[in-house]
C-alpha cells in the first residue's frame, strides 16, 4: 500500500498505529543518521566496533566471491567494514525504501570502491522483493537491530523470507539485547531532541506529501520501555483536541490520544537464536561486546549445516 493508504488505515485502527518504515523519506533518513551519532545511542557505535573487531572472522565465514545484499541499507556505513575485509566480493545490492538517500549512498560507495559492482534497489523489503539474478554466493546483511521493529511473529516470517531470497546463503544480523531500562530510555529520549524530531517528521512527511495539515506543535514525542514485552515503544501523543484530513477523510484526536509509530524489541542471545531456528536458520556464531549491550549473529540455513 502507499503511504497515504497505510497512514489512513493506521489512523482508523484502534489503537492507532503507523509502520516505522514510513519514517524513512529523505529528511527522516538524514535524521536517523544524526541519531546514530548521538552519545546516548549506543547501538551504532557498539555494532561498528564488533564489525571492526571480528571482520576477518566474518569474512572467512562469508567466503570469497560473495554477493552482499543489505536489507534497509540506509547510508551503507557498516557494510564498508565488511567490504574492506572480504576477498573479491562480486556485487553489493543495497535495498532501501528511501530512494534519494539510497542512490546518494550507492554513488559514494562506487567512488570509494571503483572495482565493486554496486546495484541499489529501491524497494520495501517488508513486502515482495525481486532481487536481480545472483552474481555469486548470496549473503544477507541486516544490521542495526532493525529486526526489533517487528513483532516476534513478524520477525520470524521476515527471516523466513530472507532465507528464500538468499537461496541458501547465510545472514549476518545485528540484534539489540535486553539491558538496564534507564540506558534504553536515554537512547530513545536524547538530550538534543533528535529522536523526537525523527518521530515528528512522520507527520511533517504527511504534510509535505499528502497535504495533511498536522500542526507539529500539537504533538509530543513519547518513548518508553515496556518490560513485560521487552520492547521500546515510540508514540506521538496529541497535546490537545485537533483534527486532520487525509485523502478526504477526517480524523479527530482528543488530548492524550496516541499514534503508535515504532516498536524496538530487545532480545537475549538465546531468545533470538531460538527465533532464528524457528525461521529455518542455525545460529553458527555470535559476537557481543563486553557490556552485553548488542549482538551480531551469523546465521546459516539449516540444510547447509
Amino acid at each position: 500500500m502507499s503511504f497515504a493508504d497505510e497512514l489512513a488505515a493506521g489512523l482508523r485502527a484502534q489503537p492507532r498505529r503507523v509502520s516505522p518504515k514510513w519514517f524513512y523519506d529523505a529528511a527522516g533518513s538524514r535524521l536517523f543518521e544524526r541519531i546514530c551519532e548521538l552519545p546516548e545511542y549506543y547501538p551504532t557505535r557498539t555494532e561498528l566496533a564488533l564489525l571492526d573487531r571480528h571482520a576477518s572472522e566474518i569474512a572467512a565465514l562469508i567466503g570469497a566471491g560473495a554477493e552482499i545484499v543489505e536489507f534497509g541499507a540506509g547510508a551503507s556505513r557498516k557494510v564498508r567494514i565488511l567490504l574492506g575485509a572480504l576477498e573479491q566480493p562480486r556485487r553489493f545490492v543495497p535495498v532501501d525504501i528511501s530512494g534519494e538517500h539510497l542512490v546518494d549512498a550507492a554513488s559514494a560507495l562506487r567512488a570509494d570502491h571503483p572495482g565493486l559492482a554496486v546495484q541499489p534497489l529501491v524497494a520495501d523489503f517488508t513486502a515482495e522483493l525481486e532481487l536481480p539474478a545472483a552474481a555469486g554466493r548470496r549473503v544477507g546483511f541486516f544490521p542495526g537491530s532493525s529486526i526489533g521493529n517487528f513483532e516476534p511473529g513478524e520477525a520470524e516470517r521476515l527471516l523466513c523470507r530472507f532465507a528464500g531470497w538468499l537461496g541458501g546463503g547465510g545472514l549476518l544480523i545485528g540484534v539489540d539485547l535486553v539491558k538496564e531500562p534507564a540506558q534504553l530510555h536515554a537512547a530513545y529520549n536524547d538530550a538534543q531532541g533528535v529522536t523526537a524530531a525523527f518521530n515528528l517528521n512522520l507527520l511533517a512527511r504527511a504534510n509535505r506529501e499528502l497535504g495533511a495539515g498536522f500542526d507539529l506543535a500539537g504533538w509530543a514525542h513519547s518513548a518508553f520501555y515496556n518490560p513485560p514485552l521487552q520492547r521500546i515503544e515510540m508514540h506521538l501523543v496529541s497535546r490537545r483536541r485537533q483534527a486532520v484530513t487525509i485523502a478526504g477523510e477526517r480524523f479527530e484526536f482528543a488530548e492524550g490520544d496516541s499514534v503508535h509509530t515504532e516498536n524496538s524489541y530487545k532480545y537475549t542471545v538465546e531468545g533470538f537464536q531460538a527465533l532464528a531456528r524457528r525461521a529455518g536458520f542455525e545460529a553458527a556464531r555470535c559476537w557481543t561486546d563486553a557490556g552485553q549491550r548488542f549482538s551480531l549473529h551469523w546465521l546459516e540455513p539449516k540444510e547447509a549445516r
